[in-house]
């Protein structure tokens, strides 16, 4: 994990996904697997949008890409990077950043599709409009 002191420039995020500022405020603190990324899905401009479907690894609790077809727990749907996350060379392969998991999306102007089971798995806690 990558502790030093840096200044990082984002370009502007678009946070239309968000359906209401409901739990923006209380985003919990998850670490994202960087290796479980990949440029040309997840980060092709350098940074990781908010918006961003998660799964929780089983065997490390890392968070990665959720993937309904994945056998390590990232089958299952747990929330959204709240805030992009730069995922620039070096610094390591931990990220931490805010978890979206409860309040309401605006499913057509997320970064990533979520499919039926995606949807099932949030069911109660996220609603998408």
């Amino acid at each position: 994990m990558d502790l030093s002191v840096r200044t990082e420039t984002f370009g502007g995020d678009n946070q239309a996904w968000l359906g209401s500022a409901h739990g923006t405020s209380s985003g919990r603190s998850i670490t994202l697997d960087k290796t479980l990324f990949t440029p040309a899905n997840h980060y092709p401009q350098g940074y990781l949008r908010g918006g961003t479907p998660v799964g929780q690894v089983t065997a490390t609790k890392k968070f990665g890409p959720y993937d309904d077809a994945a056998t390590d727990g990232r089958q299952t749907l747990v929330g959204f990077v709240l805030t992009p996350q730069t995922f620039a060379t070096g610094g390591g392969t931990d990220i931490i950043a805010p978890l979206y998991e409860h309040g309401a999306i605006i499913e057509a102007n997320l970064p990533i599709p979520i499919d039926a089971a995606g949807r099932a798995d949030v069911a109660g806690r996220i609603w998408f409009r």
